[in-house]
């Protein structure tokens, strides 16, 4: 049996893009060596949501999958615990506020909605801040979060209602081509003949690569999270302090709409490889930062940590669309722990592309992130 694509991964981008290319009305086969979907980096991500980056391609796929995202039960029927508490960026220091200010002002010529808020306004959000040194901030009540995991099931459904079949604890092993153009995904179960490949494998996504001879500029960074006991809601925004600190170049926690808080650092250096082993340096590092931005979180419980994978580039923008040296192989990996918040959009990108549908504004984008892109700037907000 032949496909029109076969996607490789079933993950925070595989499953949208599955279910908008069956939609489409494409023959899709996805695989992937785990038990179901959202089983690799995906359930370990903490679900935030954001159009408040500093690339306006991300930007652009930011505020689809927040459009999304807002009308997903309503349209489909599928609770993925979607909450609109926004983004908060908070400083203390006059480097950050010189940085935040800058980046306000960047983000608000691309369309974004938000702002720079005084400390005043600031604790009028959240009264809970730590008000010594607080100097402002900036606020994009737009922006949100979700389970990654509810979305991740509810895509995979939608997709498979839509005819698209799934085979898990199946391993890509290699890729055949003929001619210049892929011709089939091998795996120790059988080989699957395709007129398209998408690797949307992930931090996975270089080996995949190798198979066709390419070296994708892609490589897992470890980042450990944690979660607390549920507690009564009074936090909306996720908050995020880009101070660096010992080990960290920043934090973020925000409250689930079940009531725990989740949190995570971004480790500096980063810590490369694939050990997803949780630490003991983890949760007293983390603990310190976020009680410096949020005092009354000192008292509480924390549940459970983990450790996860960001699939990051040397730039910190994902590579999408069609690879060159290798006809009808499409890439849209690295995103950089950003898969929950642009998976949705770029589902969406990907089937217009692979069925020639590309709208005006899906240029900027594909441009943007484009596989073969030098990679010259680093964006200033990853």
């Amino acid at each position: 049996m032949s496909y029109d694509i076969v996607v490789i991964g079933a993950g925070s981008v595989g499953t949208p893009a599955a279910f908008y290319l069956a939609r489409e009305g494409l023959k899709v086969l996805v695989i992937d060596r785990l038990p179901s979907p959202g089983q690799g980096s995906n359930k370990a991500a903490i679900g935030g949501v954001r159009a408040t980056h500093s690339d306006p391609a991300k930007i652009q796929l930011g505020l689809r999958t927040i459009e999304i995202l807002s009308h997903f039960a309503e349209e489909f029927g599928y609770d993925v615990e979607w909450r609109p508490g926004g983004y908060m960026f908070v400083a203390y220091r006059a480097e950050e506020e010189r940085t935040l200010r800058d980046l306000v002002a960047l983000q608000r010529s691309f369309g974004l909605d938000i702002r720079w808020c005084g400390a005043e306004e600031l604790l009028r959000i959240v009264p809970d801040l730590n008000p010594e040194g607080l100097r402002g901030g900036s606020y994009s009540p737009g922006d949100g979060h979700c389970s990654p995991l509810l979305l991740s099931h509810a895509y995979h459904e939608l997709a498979r209602k839509e005819g698209a079949e799934f085979r898990f604890g199946e391993e890509v092993v290699g890729i055949e081509v003929r001619g210049g153009r892929v011709h089939a995904v091998r795996t120790p179960k059988g080989v699957y003949p395709a007129a398209v490949v998408l690797n949307a494998a992930g931090a996975w996504a270089a080996r995949i690569g190798k198979f066709l001879g390419l070296d994708h500029p892609v490589y897992p960074d470890c980042h450990e999270a944690g979660i607390t006991e549920p507690v009564a809601h009074f936090l909306d925004p996720l908050i995020v302090d880009i101070r660096p600190g010992p080990g960290s170049a920043n934090c973020y926690f925000h409250q689930l709409a079940t009531g725990q808080i989740a949190f995570c650092i971004t480790p500096e250096p980063p810590i490369l490889g694939e050990d997803r082993r949780e630490t003991s340096v983890f949760l007293p590092q983390v603990a310190r930062r976020i009680i410096q931005v949020v005092p009354r979180l000192a008292g509480i419980r924390v549940r459970r940590t983990w450790r996860g994978l960001y699939p990051m580039t040397p730039d910190g923008l994902p590579l999408v669309g069609w690879v060159e040296g290798v006809a009808d192989y499409l890439v849209a990996i690295g995103l950089c722990g950003q898969g929950v918040m642009l998976g949705p959009a770029l589902g969406e990108l990907l089937a217009r592309l692979v069925t020639e549908k590309l709208r005006s504004e899906d240029r900027v984008v594909l441009r943007n992130l484009s596989p073969s892109r030098s990679f010259q700037v680093q964006e200033a907000l990853r």
